[in-house]
């Protein structure tokens, strides 16, 4: 599909997108380089499909109810706490 060659304006046009500053000899540098990206994605879409894979299927088990800690279990090696809760540094 692709004519072998990507115009310039489009190469300035995504390095505007992406803010890069090119060079006109980096211009037409990206260019070729686009176009040889696009011929790639060309041959790779006249690569035939294979059969995919069935549908996963969930392997994973089920849920069980556990019971967790307690909070004061959970706050015991906490190095501060304050009423009843972790306390962490300030934000800000």
């Amino acid at each position: 599909m692709s004519n072998g060659s990507v115009d310039p304006a489009a190469v300035r046009h995504v390095a505007g997108l992406a803010r890069v500053d090119l060079a006109e000899d980096e211009v037409e540098a990206f260019a070729t380089q686009f176009a040889a990206v696009l011929d790639y994605f060309e041959t790779l879409d006249e690569v035939p499909e294979v059969e995919s894979e069935p549908d996963l299927t969930n392997v994973l088990r089920t849920d069980e109810v556990r019971t967790g800690l307690t909070q004061d279990e959970a706050l015991r090696n906490a190095p501060d706490t304050e009423d009843g809760y972790f306390e962490g540094p300030p934000v800000g």
